[in-house]
Formats: structure tokens, C-alpha cells, sequence
């Protein structure tokens, strides 16, 4: 099961270095939910994941709405008293202009990433729009808007709150020199636009960096259990091995004068060795099988510990076997942990109910989170994985978009009469 978001032309940051725009097509997820194979990884393209489309998708849709703008320099071109020199330069200048407003935009996509290269790119954008607002009139003061725009895209935050305020001013001030005074209509779509962006991109770094927290957080955790269970077969094996050591050299100096006392240390080592074997087996069925109620307590830590609200039930059906226990209490660990690591939410909640059948009582987990729900992909080893345990219990599982918004996951084992 283990293996996930939305507006504005770009993103900024803090820092002396801004962060990845939201449009950059570098910012991807991790996961949504307790299910598996969402195949979340950067880049766009052929098996892109769905959340790297839904990206791709937004920038297209939010590119497109602000470049509704540009109706009116466009209108003037076709219709203004301009001649065909003018219009042709108009033409060539508004193209440019718009090519190097989205090459920043998707500025890595376009393999634009050199700092210093993207600086000077938008350097460009207030020149061109001087020029061309001078050249043919006020129509083409808009074009300020997107300069705005850009600098809170591609400024850190504490450069661009003094970049934005200057684009805006620089257009008023082009606005005064063609003796059409200020354009209060521009100005405050400019200013929004511009510290929008650097709002945005704080919000998305935020998300970014608490998703890949939360993947940490999991790491940390199945690291923890690997340690956990080195150091059980260390106890476990130390005391066992080393006498078996010993007893296998006090066997070899007994031979061949004193067979029956070295027979009495082969079979003292038989003895401890199949006790060893026990003692592994043990510890291997303890954790193969771990109980419900841990594995709830657990759960809800671990939602906690990443910031998730978590609902879990209180009380458990006592009508359960071993094997149908061991089944449920896995398939609730693999789930959480894809809760925590991929689904992206803020709410988990955990349900155990005993249910009459047709084919007979049973009882039933659900796992249901409100994180992106599922991608479609092929069901990866971990869910595999918990089908074949939960059929070898004689129960089943079941995967899909939770009511609304998210995933939920359903397994479901014979309940004793």
C-alpha cells in the first residue's frame, strides 16, 4: 500500500533564495490515502501521476484567465489608428512580451533555472512594457499588471514587496507621461496579483515541506521498528549463542576421552538451540501478528504526531479469532501508515463495527481519510500483500474514493458466531 494542490501564474518565498513556484512544474506530492499505487513523482508527461495533471492543468487554466488582459492590446492593435508599421511592431513586441512572461512562469519546465538568467528575463518585462505603453498608447498599460505579477511569481518575498509597489508605481507614472492619469482599474488588480503570488507560493513551500515531514515521519517510524526488533533477537539469541558456543568447545576437548560427557554437551546444545528456535519464532509471530487494540492506540499516535485529527473507536467486538485479529490489526497499520505518509488530509477516521450478513456476522475496519482520494493506478505489493492475508482469514478488501472527498478502505473478516 505504500507509495499527492492549486492557484496562480507562480509562486514566491522567504529567503534570499525564492522557492519553487507553484507553476514551475517542479513541485510534486507524495500520496492520498490509505490505498497504494498513486505513483506521485515529479516531472509532467507520459505516466505523469494525477496530481502532477492536476498541476499541469491549473497553470494552464490560471495562465489563460490572466491572460484575459491582454483582450485590450490586442483590440487595439486590430482596430486602433495605427499603421501597418506599428502594428506589425505592436504585434512582434506583444508577442515577446507574452513569451517571456510565461517562459518565467514555467521557468523550469523551460530549463530557465540559472538565478541570475531569470533575473534579467524579468528585468526585461518592465522595459518592453514602457516601451510598448509609450509607443502605442494607454491600451497597453495593462501590461504593467503582469509585470506585478511576475515579480511576486519569481521574487523572494522580501523583495518582491518592494518590487510589486515599483512596478505598480511605474506604471502610474507611464499613465502621467501619455496624460492619462492614474489607472486606479490597474492598479489594484497589479497589487493583488503581485503579493497574491507571494502568498501563494508561502502557503504552497508550506504544504510542500509538511508533506515531506510527514513521509520523515514514517521513515522514522518503520526505522524504529527494524531497531526494535534487532534489539529483541539480540536478547533473545545473545545468552543462546554464546552457550552454544561454549558448550560446542567443552564438546571438542571431551573428544575422543570422554564421549559420554561430550554426548551430555551435543545434547545440552540440541536443547538450547531448539529453545533459541522457539524463542525466534515467537518473537517473529508476535510481531506478524500484532493485537487490534495496540495497533489502534499506535494509530492514533501516529495521526496525532503528524498533525491529523484522528477518530478512532473505543470499545472492540470481542467475537474474534486469532488469525482474523492478526488480519485486521495489519491491514489498520499498513493503512495509517499510508494515511500519514501519502493522503495529504487533515482527518482520519477509524471504525470497527460487527455487522450481520447474508453470508454470516463479520467484522468490519474502515479507514477513511479526506486527503486527495485515489489516483487510479494499479494496486501496489502492499495491498496485494493485505488481500492475501485478509483471504487467508477468510475475509476480503475493499479500495475507493471515500463520500466527497478522499479515500476509505474496508476490510472485513468472519466474526465468530
Amino acid at each position: 500500500m505504500s507509495d499527492s494542490t492549486r492557484p496562480g501564474p507562480a509562486a514566491g518565498g522567504t529567503g534570499d533564495q525564492a522557492p519553487d513556484s507553484f507553476l514551475d512544474g517542479t513541485w510534486t506530492g507524495t500520496g492520498s490515502g490509505p490505498g497504494e499505487g498513486r505513483g506521485i513523482g515529479p516531472g509532467f508527461g507520459i505516466g505523469q501521476s494525477p496530481d502532477a495533471r492536476r498541476a499541469l492543468t491549473a497553470k494552464v487554466l490560471w495562465i489563460g484567465l490572466w491572460l484575459f488582459f491582454l483582450a485590450e492590446p490586442a483590440d487595439d492593435l486590430l482596430h486602433g489608428r495605427h499603421g501597418v508599421v506599428a502594428r506589425v511592431c505592436g504585434t512582434l513586441g506583444l508577442l515577446l512580451f507574452v513569451g517571456t512572461y510565461v517562459v518565467l512562469v514555467f521557468r523550469h519546465t523551460s530549463r530557465l533555472t540559472d538565478r541570475v538568467v531569470v533575473r534579467i528575463v524579468l528585468g526585461a518585462l518592465p522595459a518592453g512594457a514602457v516601451v510598448l505603453a509609450l509607443t502605442l498608447g494607454e491600451p497597453w498599460l495593462v501590461l504593467f499588471v503582469y509585470v506585478a505579477v511576475a515579480c511576486g511569481a519569481v521574487l523572494p518575498a522580501r523583495r518582491a514587496r518592494f518590487a510589486i509597489p515599483a512596478a505598480t508605481s511605474l506604471m502610474v507614472v507611464t499613465a502621467l507621461v501619455l496624460g492619462v492619469g492614474p489607472e486606479v482599474g490597474l492598479m489594484i488588480p497589479a497589487l493583488l496579483g503581485g503579493f497574491s503570488m507571494v502568498a501563494v507560493g508561502q502557503l504552497v513551500r508550506t504544504t510542500v515541506q509538511l508533506r515531506e515531514a510527514r513521509a520523515q515521519v514514517a521513515q522514522l517510524a518503520a526505522n524504529e521498528e527494524r531497531l526494535r526488533l534487532a534489539r529483541d533477537l539480540h536478547d533473545l539469541l545473545g545468552h543462546s549463542l554464546s552457550l552454544i558456543t561454549l558448550k560446542s568447545e567443552l564438546a571438542g576437548r571431551m573428544l575422543p576421552d570422554r564421549p559420554e560427557q561430550a554426548a551430555s554437551q551435543v545434547a545440552d546444545i540440541e536443547a538450547v538451540g531448539r529453545q533459541a528456535l522457539a524463542d525466534v519464532r515467537e518473537a517473529v509471530t508476535g510481531y506478524r501478528r500484532p493485537r487490534l487494540a495496540g495497533e489502534l492506540a499506535a494509530a492514533q499516535e501516529a495521526l496525532r504526531a503528524v498533525g491529523m485529527t484522528a477518530a478512532v473507536p473505543g470499545e472492540l467486538p470481542s467475537a474474534l479469532g486469532d488469525a482474523q485479529e492478526a488480519a485486521l490489526a495489519w491491514t489498520l497499520r499498513e493503512a495509517v501508515t499510508n494515511v500519514v505518509r501519502h493522503s495529504g488530509g487533515h482527518r482520519c477516521v477509524v471504525g470497527v463495527v460487527r455487522r450481520e450478513t447474508l453470508d454470516g456476522p463479520v467484522v468490519e475496519l474502515s479507514v477513511e481519510d479526506d486527503g486527495a482520494g485515489p489516483s487510479g493506478a494499479a494496486p501496489g505489493n502492499g495491498l496485494a500483500g493485505l488481500t492475501e492475508r485478509l483471504a487467508a482469514a477468510g475475509g476480503t478488501l475493499e479500495t475507493g474514493a471515500a463520500p466527497g472527498h478522499g479515500f476509505r478502505l474496508v476490510a472485513r473478516v468472519p466474526a465468530a458466531p
